[in-house]
């Protein structure tokens, strides 16, 4: 039995939510490749991120040999139906959520590209969900920016503001009572969700993706956490980020891909 290495990655902070969930689920080496050059994939066609899709999976092959990847954004997850089979995908916890609302009206928090895709449209149909449960698809790429620019640490009035302003009204007007957040960034924020809709449940995926690479089995875990970053963005700029979320460990520039 092999210990595992893991390899996630997506175009900044959104991995982290992931992460957290695996560390806490047991322990486990892994490489976090944050791809800041080629952030936010949520403006991005289907096209450009097959591209950028294709250059990460291959870089991280070439120089980590993972046992898992973990592509920890929905957007990519939605678009491409192309990516091979063994890459783990997250996608939006929508039966789940049907089986916590009480009003059958369920929202999705998503960039723009992913709620306005073929791919998220065919995700909802093929999950079987109930005809009497109605999806809600909104925009959430402002709430992302907020994550990724590090607002949320810094500026937490502009961040209830916008959220309020984004949410607030579309949420009562549709008696909106479970939402999943299917942007790995979105997590970061939940303490804010929960604060202005108490009424509301905020699903995050991550749990479920610990709990599936867990589910596996096929290797040994690791007798503690490791982890080394890399990014295609300012190493500085993220360094400082990363350390007002508790993470120490310095991150490493890489060239873009």
């Amino acid at each position: 039995m092999l210990l595992v290495r893991i390899a996630i990655f997506d175009s900044g902070l959104g991995s982290l939510s992931i992460i957290k969930s695996l560390q806490k689920k047991f322990k486990c080496e892994i490489i976090y490749f944050a791809d800041q050059h080629n952030f936010p994939y949520g403006t991005k066609s289907k096209k450009e991120l097959d591209i950028i899709i294709r250059k990460s999976i291959s870089y991280l092959k070439k120089n980590y040999s993972p046992d898992i990847i973990v592509m920890a954004s929905n957007t990519p997850s939605l678009l491409l139906d192309s990516v091979e089979t063994r890459i783990i995908k997250v996608t939006p916890p929508i039966i789940e959520a049907s089986k916590l609302s009480k009003t059958n009206n369920i929202g999705i928090l998503a960039t723009e590209s992913a709620i306005n895709s073929k791919g998220l449209e065919n995700f909802v149909k093929k999950s079987g969900l109930r005809k009497k449960n109605k999806i809600h698809k909104i925009n959430a790429s402002s709430l992302v920016n907020l994550v990724e620019s590090g607002k949320f640490l810094t500026n937490k009035k502009l961040c209830r503001t916008i959220i309020q302003k984004e949410l607030g009204n579309y949420f009562y007007e549709h008696k909106i009572d479970v939402v999943t957040l299917s942007s790995t960034h979105l997590p970061f924020l939940k303490s804010f969700f929960n604060k202005q809709f108490p009424d509301i449940t905020f699903l995050d995926p991550s749990d479920l993706i610990a709990e599936t690479i867990f589910k596996k089995r096929n290797f040994d875990f690791q007798k503690r956490n490791k982890m080394k970053i890399i990014t295609t963005g300012n190493a500085k700029k993220f360094e400082k980020i990363l350390l007002k979320q508790g993470i120490k460990n310095k991150p490493y520039q890489i060239p873009y891909l």
